[in-house]
């Protein structure tokens, strides 16, 4: 989220530095991510050390929580897993939010730099390794299952009357409104011809805005908010897609995920039907976004970018 929440910066830093018992001297707020529900903070202590601090609106998805550590245990490094809080659990009240605190990681995301090609055979490996883990039971019984079903379609068209009613998006919805109908078609034509496959455990946004990482250095795989059991091209969709960050996937590249993940072979309609499901998805997040009053101008142009982005990739496809 690029604007700030609408909290007490010295209560937080207090409320962070007794959670954790860690001084505190300054919280830098982050402008980062497209989630309206989460603010992210660089807190620095007086010791030199630097955490990132996630505030969340609302509850904390356990799942979300435990499987991290879990992962780490495991032995898969490249997971950033939340600080324990020193009486127990993860996650701190903090009024209507909750606070989780990671180790911070230097470098970036790899949304704009892209891969090194190190990096493809990693980002193999690591997916590879998700993938071929068994939860505990603990931990299966807390996360969700894929169902195949898609409320996005019915948030379109809920949303669709108010955007074509709007100042800011009556242009925009003039102009993409059919093709944005035909994609949530396409959307149910999809999910009734899929083959189910076997689920395995999915971080479920793993693109390379989500991979943080110091030039050539290790992958670090952050932002494990909404994990799911379902089949692996719901994490192999971002690999495959050339939708997620600025340099996508080619042959050369696909070699060097294929020599870290291990052979694979990936259903096509399952891809397809998770890559339409993700665009119609993010469309309705956006909408919301912008017709929401209390968003800044700021906020609302930055979501009208992302949002005509996505628009002009399914009509440049319609166009085909």
């Amino acid at each position: 989220m690029i604007d700030k929440p609408d909290v007490d910066e010295r209560s937080l830093a207090a409320e962070v530095a007794a959670a954790w018992g860690v001084d505190v001297a300054h919280l830098a707020f982050l402008p980062l991510g497209l989630d309206g529900n989460a603010w992210a903070y660089r807190v620095d202590t007086s010791g030199g050390e630097r955490y990132f601090l996630k505030l969340r609106r609302g509850d904390v998805n356990r799942a979300a929580v435990l499987l991290p550590g879990f992962l780490r245990a495991q032995g898969v490094r490249q997971v950033v897993a939340p600080i324990d809080l020193p009486d127990g659990g993860a996650s701190r009240a903090f009024g209507e939010h909750r606070l989780l605190l990671y180790p911070f990681h230097d470098g970036g995301s790899l949304w704009s730099r892209g891969l090194t090609d190190r990096q493809w055979v990693e980002y193999g490996e690591f997916l590879g390794r998700l993938h071929a883990v068994t939860p505990s039971a603990d931990l299966a019984a807390v996360l969700p299952v894929e169902t195949y079903r898609s409320g996005a379609g019915e948030r379109l068209r809920a949303l669709g009357e108010q955007a074509a009613a709007s100042e800011i998006l009556g242009a925009f919805w003039d102009r993409y409104a059919t093709a944005l109908r035909r994609l949530s078609a396409r959307v149910d034509d999809l999910a009734a011809r899929l083959t189910r496959g076997q689920h395995v455990v999915c971080h479920a946004d793993v693109h390379p805005g989500n991979l943080i990482a110091d030039g050539d250095g290790p992958l670090h795989v952050v932002d494990w908010d909404a994990p799911i059991l379902a089949p692996r091209e719901r994490d192999l969709m971002f690999v495959y897609s050339h939708d997620f960050g600025d340099h996508p996937i080619n042959a050369h590249r696909a070699a060097l995920f294929r020599q870290g993940y291990g052979p694979l072979e990936p259903d096509e309609t399952m891809l397809g039907y998770y890559r339409s499901e993700r665009h119609l998805d993010d469309v309705t997040a956006f909408l919301d976004s912008i017709l929401n009053t209390g968003a800044s101008a700021e906020s609302r142009a930055n979501d009208l970018h992302w949002l005509t982005r996505i628009a002009e990739m399914v009509a440049a496809e319609e166009a085909r």
